[in-house]
């Protein structure tokens, strides 16, 4: 049984924000959402616009799923396995294409001997002009897949390359800037003239788009079963190794994002006759987590695996209360 977390991971702003007035509701774009994956199932939010001008860190609902500075939204997917399958960024809304960048490798920033990112944070990028002073900046995109070039007019929703790991990033994602007049705005709560209210406003997304991208203070990524001792990198690289009835371990695991001080992570592996085989309820975390790993296992009886259905029950308590969870299964 073991425990692993890892502290906020803090990747370098592209801009610093600031607090433009409020804008006339008829000059704002409708943003459709940008990426070719489902919330909620192949791809969640990890990050909002920071809202706090100063030190601290507050998004558009005064919580914690940002970090200091950080000027956009981060959709991220759940590892580098759906990253090589191909996800396609796409035009949140009609406009040209004035900038983009392309060639820098795809490279975690903490993996051995990946190159400096200075000067090219977003990695390989596309800028959208949506007029009246709007743009959209995509950042982290696949070296290689950027379908348009300089002075092309795309449609909403139109793909505009593949979601990679280049630049300033440790995780596959998309990073969504939105701009008026030069200056970062958070599409989810426009007037940032106060960044300290929370009340709701209208955003710049579409009915669709927003009924997509519904606020959940954290999220399980990644649940399952594989044969032998894991860690964060080996889940992040996708493809880990089946359990099967040969393997001399059974580790079940779970992987949450934006857990909250205070959260208790736990998880209970159950044999086929329903009995645990291996459970942890990891200590209250002390403050919050971008991401979280907790894995526990079991190790193959002298008589060989039992057959049968096998489930491993991942959950997050907060006060008192589940407020995520995951359920996986496997049969032998």
């Amino acid at each position: 049984m073991k425990v692993l977390t890892l502290p906020a991971l803090c990747l370098v702003a592209v801009a610093a924000v600031s607090a433009p007035s409020a804008v006339s509701a008829p000059e704002r774009p409708a943003l459709s959402f940008p990426l070719a994956c489902d919330p909620g199932r192949t791809c969640e939010i990890q990050h909002y616009v920071d809202r706090d001008p100063g030190s601290g860190t507050r998004d558009y609902r005064c919580g914690l799923k940002t970090y200091d500075k950080h000027t956009g939204i981060d959709i991220r997917l759940p590892d580098m396995a759906a990253q090589r399958r191909g996800v396609n960024v796409l035009a949140a809304a009609a406009g040209r294409v004035t900038r983009l960048r392309d060639g820098v490798q795809d490279i975690s920033i903490r993996a051995p001997g990946a190159p400096p990112v200075a000067n090219q944070e977003c990695g390989n990028g596309v800028v959208v002009d949506h007029g009246n002073g709007w743009e959209t900046q995509y950042c982290h995109l696949a070296r290689g897949s950027i379908l348009v070039k300089q002075g092309d007019n795309v449609a909403a929703g139109a793909p505009l390359a593949r979601v990679g790991l280049s630049g300033n990033t440790e995780f596959p994602h998309l990073h969504l800037t939105v701009r008026h007049a030069g200056q970062v705005v958070d599409p989810f709560a426009p007037d940032m003239s106060n960044p300290q209210a929370c009340a709701a406003q209208p955003g710049l997304w579409t009915p669709q788009a927003l009924a997509r991208m519904s606020y959940r203070a954290g999220a399980v990524l990644n649940a399952g079963f594989t044969d032998a001792q894991i860690t964060m990198d080996d889940v992040e690289a996708g493809g880990l190794r089946p359990f099967t009835a040969a393997s001399p371990l059974l580790i079940a695991y779970g992987r949450a994002i934006a857990l909250l001080p205070g959260d208790e992570v736990e998880l209970d592996l159950k044999g086929p006759d329903g009995v645990s085989l291996a459970r942890s309820r990891a200590q209250p975390l002390q403050r919050w987590r971008a991401q979280d790993l907790l894995y526990v296992g079991k190790r193959r009886p002298a008589t060989g695996w039992p057959r049968g259905l096998y489930i491993a029950d991942y959950k997050v308590w907060r006060a008192g209360k589940v407020a995520v969870s995951r359920r996986v299964e496997i049969r032998l």
